[in-house]
């Protein structure tokens, strides 16, 4: 069967372009009158170190099919982090269900100092340093989530300063003309006093 194979090629190029990470699979089962039926659900984080990072949950039958199905929803639900210096901009704390997760930006040479869920998606998404904790829930998959919520609500300065609609130049230039302005008051009440 040949009928796609210009389709499996593009998406061999797609899925080569991206990193990925198989955080935990986790098994349940129903008990039927024939006996118990297993089925499995893939956490899979998918980035390409360079800024963009997706999660995935698969389930199915079998331990593959759940895998290829989380990469594919991992891939439709991309995000961009700002990554300045290898690290994040401000302190942010990420929130799902009963799990909390504080990020908070580190100098260089610090490191990913984060448990296994949190460090696996920083990696994926190119930041070399970062400090975290989880707080509440240790649930991976909520605690995932939360890493996510986070990280989709990163802000730089340009961007606030865009939403804002300011500049920094426009800002600055009022001090300095204020500044001027005192200068030349000064001046005028020394005038003063010495014509007095």
């Amino acid at each position: 069967m040949t009928f796609n194979r210009r389709n499996d090629r593009n998406a061999d190029r797609e899925s080569s372009e991206f990193e990925e990470k198989m955080l935990f699979v986790n098994r349940t089962s129903k008990t039927y009158q024939g006996g118990r039926r297993f089925r499995f659900a893939a956490l899979v984080i998918l980035g390409d170190r360079n800024g963009r990072v997706g999660m995935g949950i698969g389930k199915a039958k079998e331990v593959p099919v759940a895998i290829e199905k989380a990469k594919s929803i991992a891939k439709k639900n991309m995000i961009m982090v700002p990554v300045e210096n290898g690290t994040i901009p401000h302190d942010i704390v990420g929130v799902n269900s009963t799990s909390q997760v504080l990020l908070k930006p580190a100098g260089p040479g610090t490191g990913v100092i984060a448990g296994t869920v949190p460090r696996s998606i920083a990696e994926l998404a190119g930041i070399t340093n970062l400090l975290s904790k989880e707080i509440g829930s240790r649930n991976k998959i909520n605690v995932a989530y939360a890493v996510f919520d986070g990280l989709r609500n990163l802000r730089t300065a340009k961007q606030v300063r865009a939403l804002r609609g300011t500049d920094v130049l426009r800002s600055s230039q009022p001090a300095q003309t204020t500044a001027a302005q005192s200068a030349t008051t000064q001046a005028g009440a020394a005038e003063a006093g010495g014509a007095q």
